[in-house]
């Protein structure tokens, strides 16, 4: 990719190849947003973290010699500093720092939600992928999400309360990056997010905002509207607040491990809250007690001199971002039509393309065969990419028909994406480097608390359809199956070793923020503006321009050739890491209170 244009990364700092949502016509107008889209700030008590916030708003990325963090919050990565200058490693660090996230982003992510895991063990030298993503109850069955005459529910009829709420996978998942990676105690991880607890934290302006904005929601379950809304009122910022409970939850899992929280009150109280919300749900103890994550392999892509190495099934983001990158390689001197505009109508059609695929085939993998190698066949690649060469928007758009070991015939996906996320990427000082995505889905998930911690709305990620015309949807709910996800932790390498650790949170858009960024770096961006610049988004045929940025100037040509646009606001939140000769360099997204630190 060295040899690309100068007039081509310039396109790329406006463009954005597909965030793969579920692929349905009615969604192409689906304007709730996962989270409020803000750039606002949490000062944090340590004076380097707060120089490196200052570093970010002033546009720079952060600079480094032994480790690195970028993270969604201040406080968490000084919990994740602090552990890597007493020699942790990064799977100590997460430990911390995704601790922390879930006491003071408790609307991203926590103990109640699931994530999914890429770790390059530099002692190795290979990267391993783990799957902690939630499972449906076993009493689930495909028409979970419809109502009596077989009808999906309204989206939020579906979240809010017990229906929504799969197995949290999280817990699982710290625990077993640290199992395998750790170096210092267990406990030790856990106690500044214990102590945080209970001494309290302040209140940002974000969470105050997003607690304001989802009042209604947040007020229906007892428990959850007593921490958020104490007296009737939404917490404000600055208001002091402290969390007993999830400090207590904590100090069980310190004491007592993991399996405390699978076995034990901890899920007798998560299975009590539940059965008894709003639409009570299907979750039992026993469903805990079997969870367990999964050790999968890795996806990883040869792009331009570059492995591309993500997540696969049950996310599709490994596979959506590797595709994307695939096809923008193949069409980057294919065409005389240089221009912005050329380069956007070519890659909102290989986002559509993406989506298409992406809403057919993907889905988790111990339960329906996904055509993975098909997929991303550097054939079936250079095919689909040559049908995006005409200067206009595709007139239609369907999945590809890859090399697939199996005979199947499956219709697309019914159902909603709106995932409220975080993300962490870190590299250590012995090398290793890590990228975790996490979730609770919607914001606020399900809006149930237990223990001190929201549970997710994770199974609405599924197809609430389970047939479509008579054939099988191969997301439909099923017993103890993962609901796809487009979660895209990704770790890019050259000869091998890490260059790049990155991923974000965003809704249905949130790989086509990570293809795009991973693009602008890889063509010679600085890092902080690769995360920073404006962002152009096509999912189902509608370009979504980032309000207020350089982008909305080209709306107009892009409706000229086919492309409808809306003018919205785009929540990314990237935290990259860079592993140069000269050092590590760090960054975070402008558009959240997240800060890149290293020393």
């Amino acid at each position: 990719m060295e040899d690309v244009s100068l007039r081509w990364i310039f396109t790329l700092a406006l463009a954005v190849a597909l965030s793969c949502g579920p692929v349905a016509a009615q969604q192409a107008t689906d304007d709730i947003a996962p989270e409020l889209t803000t750039d606002l700030s949490a000062r944090s008590a340590d004076p380097g973290v707060r120089a490196a916030q200052h570093a970010k708003a002033q546009g720079r990325a952060m600079r480094a010699a032994n480790w690195m963090i970028s993270a969604a919050h201040p406080e968490a990565v000084r919990a994740g500093a602090d552990i890597l200058r007493q020699g942790g490693t990064a799977a100590d660090a997460m430990v911390s720092v995704q601790a922390v996230l879930g006491l003071v982003e408790p609307q991203s992510s926590g103990l109640g939600g699931g994530g999914f895991l890429l770790y390059f063990d530099a002692a190795l030298g290979e990267v391993f992928s783990l799957d902690g993503r939630e499972t449906a109850p076993m009493d689930a069955t495909p028409r979970l999400f419809q109502n009596a005459t077989g009808e999906p529910l309204g989206f939020f009829d579906a979240v809010v309360g017990g229906l929504s709420v799969g197995v949290p996978g999280t817990p699982a998942l710290m625990r077993g990056a640290h199992d395998r990676w750790g170096r210092l105690p267990w406990a030790r991880l856990l106690a500044p997010a214990i102590d945080l607890g209970e001494d309290g934290f302040a209140v940002s302006a974000r969470l105050a905002a997003m607690v304001a904005a989802d009042a209604d929601r947040l007020a229906v379950h007892a428990d959850t509207a007593a921490y958020f809304l104490p007296g009737g009122a939404p917490i404000g910022e600055g208001d002091r607040l402290t969390n007993t409970a999830y400090a207590e939850t904590l100090r069980t899992l310190a004491e007592k491990g993991v399996s405390s929280f699978y076995d034990g009150k901890i899920g007798r109280d998560i299975t009590r809250a539940v059965q008894n919300a709003k639409r009570p749900g299907l979750l039992s103890e026993w469903d805990l007690r079997n969870y367990t994550i999964k050790e999968r392999a890795p996806v990883c892509v040869d792009v331009s001199q570059h492995a591309i190495c993500g997540m696969g099934p049950p996310s599709s983001g490994g596979i959506a971002v590797a595709q994307i990158l695939g096809m923008l390689a193949e069409v980057a001197h294919a065409t005389e039509d240089n221009s912005d505009v050329g380069h956007l109508i070519r890659l909102g059609n290989i986002s559509r393309l993406v989506f298409a695929d992406r809403g057919r085939y993907v889905a988790d993998s111990d339960y329906h065969p996904v055509p993975v190698e098909g997929l991303l066949d550097a054939t079936y690649l250079t095919d689909r990419a040559g049908s995006v060469l005409d200067d206009r928007a595709l007139e239609e758009v369907a999945p590809g028909k890859p090399v697939f070991d199996h005979s199947l015939n499956m219709a697309d996906h019914v159902g909603r994406s709106l995932p409220s996320t975080t993300h962490i990427s870190i590299v250590d000082q012995y090398g290793n480097a890590l990228s975790l995505t996490s979730s609770i889905e919607n914001a606020f998930g399900s809006r149930v608390m237990a223990g001190g911690f929201l549970l997710n709305n994770q199974l609405t990620d599924f197809s609430f359809r389970a047939h479509r015309d008579g054939v099988a949807i191969a997301n439909r709910v099923e017993p103890g199956k993962r609901p796809r996800s487009s979660m895209a932790p990704t770790i890019v390498l050259r000869k091998g070793k890490p260059v790049l650790v990155i991923g974000s949170p965003g809704g249905s858009r949130i790989i086509g923020y990570v293809a795009e960024a991973v693009w602008r770096y890889l063509n010679g961006m600085d890092l902080q503006k690769a995360v920073s610049l404006p962002h152009a988004i096509n999912r189902f045929g509608t370009y979504d321009i980032e309000r207020g940025s350089a982008a909305e100037g080209i709306a107009a040509a892009l409706n000229e050739r086919g492309f409808p646009t809306n003018i919205t606001d785009l929540n990314s939140g990237l935290h990259a890491v860079a592993i140069t000769p000269e050092g590590l360099i760090g960054a975070a997204d402008p558009r959240r209170e997240g800060v890149a630190y290293g020393e």
